[in-house]
């Protein structure tokens, strides 16, 4: 399993390592399996980073995920105020600022 469990009334929230709901409420066994089931995999998606002053949100790619810090490269070739592969530090748990990009699993958009 790799994330959190987040108690809640009813059960729990499966939680990615930075912090992003991926299911509604469950019984904690069902909480469990969501986690086991995404395993990696929304690790390698990829995001849309929401930056200050910016219309449009960049893709990102995450690149390491710690419990206090994840670090996500820029994948946006339309983004010129930064190179590709400019990295990016973001709070844990992230406060809403990344969402899955197309294609991405990673959780409830």
């Amino acid at each position: 399993m790799l994330g959190y469990l987040r108690p809640e009334a009813g059960g729990h929230v499966p939680l990615t390592p930075f912090g992003r709901p991926v299911a509604d409420v469950l019984p904690e066994p069902e909480a469990r399996a969501v986690l086991d089931a995404l395993g990696l995999s929304y690790l390698a998606d990829p995001w849309f980073l929401e930056l200050p002053g910016r219309e449009d949100p960049v893709t990102v790619r995450i690149v390491e995920v710690t419990p206090e810090r994840m670090r996500v490269a820029n994948a946006d070739h339309g983004y010129e105020e930064a190179d590709i592969g400019h990295l990016f530090v973001l709070r844990v748990p992230e406060p809403g600022r990344l969402r899955p990009g197309p294609g991405g699993v990673g959780g409830r958009g």
